[in-house]
């Protein structure tokens, strides 16, 4: 058999192709996982139930489980601070009260009296702290969280998620059944590094949906379907697609 020819001095042969799932991995090294990349076992869902015709109830299980589902492994880490603001100047309120009226009990009335004055000032300024934050402050937001990330430099990811019933009146012409209230989201995802100082993006987005999509007629709440429309929505944020 004659000798195979030398493959040297040939020009080497053009590499496959990429394929789209495989290019687009690549495209942004620095664009850490948003919620639809991270699946949900059955295992970690337990069944949730509420009364249909009750609008906090519905707004209340939504609002836990999009706790659960943005506060998982490699997610976001639930920033409780609205909450321990409120909590602190509650107790500090109750111990002041308490603290009063025990002098007040001990001590005689007369005696007493410029002491408790005190007192139910201070009870009555701590408890307007209370409600002008939670009001003014804290509002309609009910998760705040915050990651970090490494991808050839700390990357810092802030999300702050509010959340409210739209009475039907107030919503869309989109409602397909009378007296179907909206649950509605607004996020804001900021992303920093260098300890915040840079900042790489502040997106918004927002989106409302009939409680309806998300429970069935026996008030048994269908997650997925709560689930991937919450992760597309902070995934939105997360690349700063208008919706």
């Amino acid at each position: 058999m004659p000798p195979k020819k030398s493959a040297k001095g040939r020009s080497p042969e053009p590499s496959a192709p990429v394929s789209g799932s495989r290019r687009s991995s690549f495209t942004s090294p620095e664009r850490p996982p948003g919620p639809l990349s991270i699946p949900v076992s059955a295992e970690e869902r337990d069944t949730i139930k509420v009364n249909n015709a009750s609008a906090t109830e519905l707004k209340n299980a939504c609002d836990d489980a999009l706790k659960r589902y943005i506060s998982r492994p490699n997610l976001f880490k639930q920033i409780h601070l609205h909450t321990d603001v409120r909590l602190t100047l509650g107790w500090a309120g109750v111990l002041v009260a308490a603290a009063t009226g025990l002098y007040g009990w001990k001590v005689e009335f007369e005696q007493s009296k410029p002491a408790v004055w005190a007192g139910f000032i201070i009870y009555v300024i701590l408890t307007s702290l209370q409600a002008l934050y939670a009001y003014f402050v804290e509002g309609d937001i009910v998760f705040v969280g915050r990651r970090k990330t490494f991808s050839k430099r700390i990357i810092t990811e802030r999300v702050t998620i509010s959340s409210r019933t739209v009475p039907v009146s107030a919503s869309s012409s989109q409602s397909s059944s009378a007296n179907a209230p909206f649950y509605s989201l607004n996020i804001t995802y900021v992303q920093s590094t260098s300890g915040g100082k840079s900042l790489l993006a502040k997106n918004r987005a927002q989106g409302s949906k009939e409680y309806g999509a998300f429970f069935d007629e026996k008030g048994v709440m269908v997650q997925e379907v709560f689930e991937t429309w919450v992760g597309e929505l902070v995934e939105n944020a997360m690349e700063g697609k208008a919706t």
